[in-house]
């Protein structure tokens, strides 16, 4: 693919996004607003339901990109199946909230059907293979919910979900993603930059679960390709705040015998805007974050020894874990500001 290709891909889903949200946005207003509540990060009601364009720009514009490259393969269509029904599901809860269990039940259909389309030389530990797919599928489903419950401020998914897609790209355009998988992260990492002026803080549109469930699949889908293909530590690194902070904060409340399933406020970025720091100084931090993190993985995929792959590793860990305690321990140092 040239480089002209995969821009236009990109453009594309942008331009799709952003007038495909232009269009919804009267309804959305009317249909699917979102109240504050006590674990809301938002003060005035907003509009909900930015995923669905999102969504259908990924779709359109990996349908007229792989077009361009020789078509689109039958795994790939089944996978954007399992995405659809996510974001179908994700739309009713963000108007009637669904109860968890339901939830869950589709959401193990959507990513075992995903995981049964895993090219069967994918190995990715000793394990046998029935097992091995088991593990990724319970894998999957927490990457599905730990996106939807990091999506708690504005452009904190921007934040994620650019520097990911986009070091996705580079290594597609390196050769280390199917052609599909490729054009899959160039038309995400389009519509979500087509989706960020909507989200810019302060936000008027919010994704969605209609966004951040199928979104957490297809990422799932690309970092595990990506693994498949030899760069583990890259595809651990590419996610790996959204992994700690997500982790960390659903083990502490387990811990405290807290209702993992229900919404709250305890997530590190949270504890940070809760402490007075403005919005758009934590997402910062975290798009720097990783964006270092793109960085870092780029370079393990260009040394292979496992001392260096090693360091790499834990010099991706040091940054997040800086992040982490920055989030949780510092105070900020404003002058009568308000957080954005």
């Amino acid at each position: 693919m040239t480089t002209g290709t995969a821009l236009m891909i990109i453009a594309l889903a942008a331009g799709l996004g952003a007038g495909m949200i232009w269009l919804l946005h009267p309804l959305l207003v009317r249909y699917a607003l979102a109240r504050p509540n006590a674990r809301s990060s938002h003060v005035v009601p907003t509009p909900q339901g930015g995923g669905i364009g999102v969504v259908a720009a990924t779709v359109a514009a990996t349908l007229i990109g792989a077009a361009l490259i020789g078509g689109i393969d039958a795994r790939t269509m089944t996978v954007f199946a399992a995405a659809v029904l996510l974001a179908v599901i994700g739309a009713v809860d963000d108007i009637i909230t669904m109860r968890a269990l339901p939830r869950l039940f589709v959401q193990f259909i959507a990513v075992g059907a995903v995981v049964s389309l895993l090219p069967a030389d994918l190995c990715l530990t000793p394990l046998p293979m029935i097992l091995e797919r088991a593990v990724l599928t319970v894998l999957g489903v927490w990457a599905v919910n730990l996106t939807n419950f990091m999506d708690g401020i504005d452009w904190m998914t921007v934040a994620e979900v650019v520097p990911i897609t986009a070091g996705l790209a580079v290594f597609g355009a390196l050769g280390a993603l199917p052609a599909s998988a490729f054009v899959i992260a160039l038309a995400l990492l389009g519509a979500i930059l087509g989706f960020a002026p909507y989200n810019r803080p302060v936000a008027r549109l919010f994704l969605g679960d209609v966004g951040s469930l199928p979104i957490g699949l297809l990422l799932f889908w690309l970092l595990v390709l990506l693994a498949g293909r030899g760069y583990v530590i890259a595809a651990l690194l590419l996610p790996l705040y959204y992994l700690a902070d997500a982790t960390i904060t659903l083990a502490r409340r387990a811990r405290h015998g807290e209702n993992v399933f229900e919404a709250h406020r305890s997530h590190f970025y949270q504890h940070a805007t809760k402490a007075g720091w403005p919005v758009v100084s934590v997402i910062a931090r975290v798009f720097a974050v990783n964006i270092g993190l793109v960085a870092l993985a780029l370079l393990s995929a260009t040394i292979g020894t496992p001392l260096a792959q090693a360091i790499i590793l834990i010099a991706g860990a040091a940054g997040v874990t800086w992040l982490l305690a920055w989030m949780r321990r510092s105070k900020p140092n404003l002058k009568g500001g308000t957080p954005g």
